[in-house]
């Protein structure tokens, strides 16, 4: 297995690259590479932040390799090898720390389910985002379905499934698919700022808040005021919370440990 995904890491950021030339395609291995890099990096305690990229400037990630498509339709365990895909999506959408992808490029198919598992998308400007599956006879089957409904509410999702046509960055910010857009070229260094901005609040904190935002959104309200009540309770325990108040009252700026 070629290692296709590599990461770096400082000051409390990691930068994940997926390096596929020349259009990034996701293979099964690159899932499994995915799925393994953020495990080691939901355990590394250096790490507050996570951004995804992609090599190149051709695209963010044209979609899945459809070439493989021929053997997959043969599988007698075809299921079994869908529902191992959605479990790498679903590791990334319930990693603990906020993530952020940068669409520097054609976002299409499995590129944009993929982006759809993340917390924040930014997408340079001459971004096309779209799930073009319904051109081959097939639907978003990697999660596109229900995240993309989600995220920007049913009639969108389903005009741009319906129809396969991409939309352009400054629409996809508009209908909310991404939260911002930025010049070409300047992608990563936007997700950057915003993910060293994070960065330097606890840890304890940002986990808790993306658990009580995903987590609560699949439950009734009254459910979801009481775990974020828990949630609350949980993180006033914390040292992250001591050294925050006392910063506050000493006038100086907190020092969290991040543990």
């Amino acid at each position: 297995m070629a290692n296709e995904v590599r990461y770096t890491k400082e000051n409390g950021v990691a930068v994940v690259v997926i390096d596929h030339p020349p259009l990034n395609v996701l293979t099964r291995d690159i899932f499994l590479q995915l799925d393994e890099t953020f495990q080691v990096l939901d355990n590394d305690d250096d790490v507050v932040v996570v951004i995804l990229t992609t090599a190149g400037n051709r695209a963010f990630i044209a979609g899945v390799d459809v070439k493989a498509f021929p053997r997959l339709m043969e599988q007698s365990n075809l299921r079994a090898e869908v529902m191992q895909i959605h479990r790498v999506m679903m590791h990334i959408e319930d990693f603990s720390k906020p993530t952020i992808v940068v669409l520097d490029g054609a976002t299409l198919g499995g590129g944009l389910e993929l982006a759809l598992a993340f917390d924040i998308r930014i997408a340079e400007e001459h971004a096309q985002i779209g799930l073009p599956e319904v051109k081959l006879g097939l639907f978003p089957g990697g999660g596109g379905t229900q995240r993309l409904s989600r995220l920007v509410g049913e009639a969108k999702a389903k005009e741009m499934m319906f129809t396969g046509e991409p939309v352009a960055a400054a629409v996809a910010e508009r209908i909310g698919l991404v939260n911002q857009v930025v010049a070409t070229g300047a992608g990563l260094m936007a997700a950057r700022e915003m993910a060293a901005n994070i960065a330097r609040h606890s840890r304890q904190s940002l986990t808790r808040i993306k658990r009580a935002v995903d987590q609560g959104m699949e439950m009734p309200l009254e459910r979801a005021i009481e775990h974020e009540a828990d949630l609350f309770v949980e993180v006033l325990h914390t040292e992250d919370v001591r050294e925050g108040v006392n910063a506050f009252l000493q006038h100086r700026k907190p020092v969290f440990q991040h543990r």
